[in-house]
This record gives C-alpha cells, structure tokens and sequence, in this order.
C-alpha cells in the first residue's frame, strides 16, 4: 500500500490525538470528585440509618416513659388518698398507725419510680441530642455533596471541551488524509489500540521493540511514500517522523 509522506505525517497524528482523548477520558473517570462524592454518598447512608435507629429509639423510649409517669401518677394517687384518711379523725389509733406505714412505703416507692424515670428522661436527651447532631451532619453532607457535584460537573465539562476541541481537529485531518490509510489505521487501531507509530532510532513507538536488521534493511530500499507496518505490533510505521 502507497500513501505519501505528509499522509503518513498526518495519520501519526491522528493517533496523538487519539491517544489525547483516551487520557482525557481516563482523567475525567478519575477526577478526585468522584471519589469525595463516593465518599460522601457513603458517609451520608450510615447518618441516615443511625437517624432512623436513634428516631426508633426516641419511639421507645417514650413509650418506656408513658409506663414510669403511669406508675409515679398511680403512686401519687395512693399517698393522696391515704393523706385524706389520716386527717380523717374517725380513724382508730391501729388505722393510723397502718396508714403512716403504708404512706411511708409509697414515699419510698415514689422516690424509686422518680429516680427511673428521671434517668428515662436523661436517656430521651441523650438520643434527642444525638438525633440532632446526625440531622445536622446530614444536612451538611447535603451541602458537600451539591459543592461536590458542581465542581464535578465544571471538570468535566472542561475536559470534554477539551476533547471535543481535538476529536474537531481530527476530523479535520482525517478529512485531509488518504481515506484506505485512514481505513487501515482504523482497523489496526480497533484490533490493537494503536494504529499508527513513530520509527525513531531504529524502534517501534508503538511496541517499543526494535526493528531486527533484516527488517531494517528492507525499509531503506523502500520508496518513501511505502507504507511500512511494524513486524511486532502490526502498527503503521510511519517514517521520517520527529
């Protein structure tokens, strides 16, 4: 196959180009956003399962704290009750002895049921505070997270204008170069990924190899507009290039 010199030139690169694109395209699956967003994503699905473990407890908790008020309020009602009947003066001296025993069992009774529900209560500000905090790092995981998403999206909207500057470029090349060379570099390119190389210093670019001896003295008696394919990578090699 015959192609000249400047075609070969071009087709070299078009396959800069395309290596341009493939980086910028890896760049933009590796921008540092996508890992913090990941990170973010993450740390935001544990606050909100603590969130509904701590509103689950807060549920319980109350409910543990209906039956401790239930139960001071029924003790209450007792020592009232019993109250009344020590001021009553019909009572006998045996009642009211009955009486101050049994009012003395539900103060202390009372004083028992107090304390456990003061330490309910403690337990409720506990988790309520808790609930907070994770309401607030939810909140300011929400504001990360669009800041994250902005600053992805501006890389990448830089980078694939970048890309679209050079893929205008190569289109604008390849229209300009022989379309069988643009055909074959493409078919090499889809089978191998590199189309095309440089020969410089007696080496494939592409492979990296060097050419054997044979090879090489074959090259030189080939007219310059020849196109050449590495024996290793089955690149084009492209002659003549800097």
């Amino acid at each position: 196959m015959k192609a000249s010199p400047n075609d070969q030139l071009q087709i070299l690169d078009v396959q800069r180009m395309d290596f341009q694109v493939i980086t910028l395209r890896n760049k933009v699956l590796a921008l540092s956003e996508i890992a913090e967003l990941l990170a973010n994503t993450q740390r935001s699905a544990v606050v909100r399962d603590l969130s509904i473990a701590a509103q689950t407890e807060i549920s319980d908790i109350k409910r543990e704290l209906l039956r401790s008020e239930a139960d001071v309020e029924q003790v209450v009602t007792r020592l009232q009750r019993d109250d009344k009947r020590l001021s009553d003066a019909s009572s006998s001296p045996k009642e009211l002895e009955k009486l101050q025993h049994e009012v003395q069992t539900l103060a202390t009774r009372r004083s028992e049921l107090e304390e456990v529900e003061l330490e309910i209560m403690l337990r409720m500000d506990s988790v309520k505070a808790r609930l907070d905090e994770l309401t607030a790092e939810s909140q300011q995981l929400a504001i990360q997270c669009t800041d994250i998403e902005s600053r992805k999206s501006a890389a990448s909207a830089y980078i694939e204008n970048e890309i679209a500057s050079i893929l205008a470029e190569r289109a604008a090349t390849v229209a300009t170069t022989d379309s069988a060379l643009v055909d074959l570099y493409e078919k090499i390119k889809a089978s191998n990924g590199t189309g095309a190389a440089a020969f410089t210093a007696g080496r494939c670019n592409g492979c990296h190899l060097a050419i054997n001896n044979v090879e090489l003295g074959r090259m030189k008696t080939l007219a310059d507009d020849e196109v050449v394919r590495c024996e290793e990578c089955r690149c084009i090699l492209v002659r003549g290039a800097k």
